[in-house]
């Protein structure tokens, strides 16, 4: 159980601090770190995979399985390139707004598309976290659109990735963004010819960053993966805000990003959240009562 917190709390520190990594390579076109990232990704999980002796898993899978994953590939492309592109452009804060309310996004899209339903205290949550985006949308003049964008795609591809119970989430990782490597090395060949490309032409520094970028998609989640086998789901359920808390005080002390008028939204937000996880752990202890030590 301790080691599984110590592997969870590792996952999602490295997410948090995943802000500083692009920040690292922003001169950088944002789709050409993008490519990058699929590129080297695949060659990484490939090999993480031959060590695991798993490749049996992928073996044989049938069209639909292999349409349901480029699906969930391209969500995920989506949400990387968002991300990116919103930390080298100044909008860490409103990316971790997308991360804190993306766990009440999937809430909604179990209501929606699953036919699940919710208590009174889940519906609280969700209409709380709806206000506090309506405010942010009314005080800025604009919808907060990275943030939806990147909760709605995350939202999207963890209910893909729900219904694919037949395949690992490294295997089914692997493959997903196997699927995208032919447009990412098209693109990365294309920027070569034309002379654009920052591979090897931004100098080492650029050139590692660029191929580590697998190894940083990679290693959290192989951390994630080995504490989910060890902790139970509510302490995952927790331990999921550390990311999104992360990149928000990056964003405000380390890139001097500028919250202002949104305050208000965001600590809707987080009421939400809070909200959200005393319910699901209240509910957990009602369901499955701890006995009493003797």
């Amino acid at each position: 159980m301790n080691r599984g917190i110590v592997l969870g709390v590792g996952a999602y520190v490295l997410w948090g601090f995943l802000p500083i990594y692009w920040k690292a390579l922003e001169r950088v076109d944002s789709l050409e770190i993008l490519a990058h990232r699929i590129v080297w990704s695949t060659l990484f999980l490939a090999a993480v995979i031959t060590i695991r002796h798993s490749w049996d898993q992928i073996r044989n899978l049938g069209s639909r399985r292999l349409a349901r994953l480029l699906l969930a590939g391209a969500l995920l492309a989506v949400n990387w390139a968002t991300y990116i592109w919103a930390v080298n452009h100044g909008h860490i804060v409103e990316s971790s707004l997308g991360y804190f309310i993306n766990p009440l996004l999937n809430v909604l899209l179990g209501v929606v598309i699953l036919r699940e339903r919710l208590e009174p205290g889940q519906w609280i949550a969700v209409g709380l976290a709806a206000i506090g985006v309506a405010y942010m949308t009314a005080r800025v003049g604009s919808l907060p659109w990275i943030a939806l964008v990147l909760a709605t795609t995350f939202a999207m591809y963890a209910l893909l990735k729900k219904q694919m119970t037949s395949v690992g989430p490294i295997e089914s990782l692997t493959i997903e963004v196997a699927l995208l490597l032919v447009p990412a090395l098209a693109l990365l060949t294309g920027r070569g010819l034309d002379g654009r490309g920052g591979f090897i032409a931004d100098g080492p520094r650029i050139t590692m960053l660029l191929i580590l970028s697998g190894l940083a998609t990679a290693l959290p989640l192989l951390l994630f993966g080995a504490a989910a086998h060890r902790i139970k789901l509510s302490t995952i359920g927790l331990l999921q805000y550390i990311a999104p808390t992360l990149q928000f005080l990056i964003g405000v002390f380390m890139y001097n990003e500028v919250v202002g008028n949104r305050l208000p939204g965001f600590i809707l937000v987080w009421v939400a959240l809070a909200i959200y996880s005393g319910h699901g752990l209240v509910r957990r202890r009602r369901e499955n009562p701890q006995p009493l030590a003797v």
